[in-house]
């Protein structure tokens, strides 16, 4: 594995499935790594080469996730896509990061899912059914809501 550089916080979740697989004490097939970052394949395949790109320290979910950690979790989700779309090919490719239970976080280490996606492979249906389209006054509404919100913070 790749040393970890000296501004890269290095924290571990007591128990965790993906620290221990970040300091290789778990066995997954690693596809990329740099002192910040770690992408490795899933273990559920829904789709050929579906991959995780983690930090490398623990952090919990998209709540605790700091501005550096963000940057360079990016930049190693922007390379592992890349590299997955060359790999197999796809039509296309679905990201996601679910934060706590009610969005069906299983695993509370931050975690960006890279999937290779085909034409009419009929997964990730985003709505059920066709969502609401609220009038403008609704949509300034809640806009309002966020940057109330978005002003209150740190």
């Amino acid at each position: 594995m790749s040393e970890v550089g000296p501004d890269a916080p290095t924290e571990r979740g007591d128990g965790c499935p993906f620290c221990a697989i970040v300091v290789g004490g778990l066995a997954q097939p690693i596809v990329y790594e740099d002192a910040w970052t770690v992408g490795f394949i899933d273990r559920r395949q829904p789709a050929e080469g579906h991959t995780l790109v983690v930090p490398r320290r623990h952090i919990r979910n998209m709540y605790d996730l700091d501005a550096d950690t963000a940057g360079h979790l990016m930049r190693a989700v922007t390379r592992v896509t890349r590299a997955v779309r060359d790999a197999f090919a796809c039509d296309g490719m679905s990201h996601w990061i679910s934060t706590d239970p009610g969005a069906g976080q299983e695993v509370f280490h931050l975690h960006v899912h890279v999937m290779p996606r085909r034409l009419g492979d009929g997964l990730l249906r985003i709505y059920p059914s066709r969502p609401a389209t609220p009038d403008r006054d609704e949509l300034q509404r809640q806009a309002a809501a966020i940057r109330k919100a978005l002003a209150a913070l740190p």
